[in-house]
């Protein structure tokens, strides 16, 4: 199966990129709204990592920027009800390492924040990967509260407010979102953020 892809990132195309390999062939590539490939512009050669899933009415590739989030991707869509669509909707909501830490610490609150994900979904992705899920440095991402430092900021709600600003200037969401996290202060209303 197809399980990697470089080439050249043509265009951004409603929940999915567009690469384009050397051979001349076109690969339409879903991946999660906040993904790092975005950061890539029109021209650039970008590497995805690919699922590759064959339904009756055709198949689709669904790509990530590393082997772990992907690694991961695979583990969620194997939980009965999450679907690929719903895994991207999951691995849109932080890092890899800070999702999985969430799983590893059963808190199926953060995983009912995606789409199309309810109470009871969560709940079983925690009930089925909780012992499943391999952190890889927990110190690195683990603060003296025991959460992830990353999520601490990605939880401000005034943050939000200045990522949603930024989109509306005209920025994308992965552009919008860097430059906000880059703040190292907290607690700042969202027109100082």
């Amino acid at each position: 199966m197809i399980r990697f892809i470089r080439g050249k990132y043509l265009y951004y195309d409603g929940a999915s990129v567009v690469v384009e390999t050397k051979g001349g062939v076109g690969y339409r590539i879903f991946i999660p709204e906040t993904s790092p490939l975005l950061n890539n512009r029109e021209g650039d050669e970008i590497s995805v990592n690919t699922y590759l899933q064959v339904k009756e009415d055709g198949m689709l590739l669904y790509g990530f920027h590393d082997v772990d989030s992907l690694e991961l991707f695979e583990k969620l869509i194997t939980v009965k009800g999450v679907g690929p669509k719903a895994g991207l909707s999951i691995m849109a909501l932080a890092e890899t390492e800070v999702i999985k830490h969430y799983i590893a610490s059963k808190d199926s609150s953060f995983i009912a924040r995606a789409s199309g994900i309810g109470k009871k979904i969560a709940e079983r992705v925690i009930l089925e990967l909780g012992d499943k899920i391999d952190l890889i440095d927990e110190d690195m991402i683990i603060d003296g509260e025991g959460k992830p430092s990353s999520l601490n900021k990605a939880l401000n709600s005034e943050r939000e407010e200045a990522i949603i600003a930024l989109t509306t200037l005209g920025y994308s969401k992965e552009e919008a979102r860097y430059a906000i996290m880059k703040v190292q202060e907290e607690d700042l209303r969202a027109e100082e953020y």
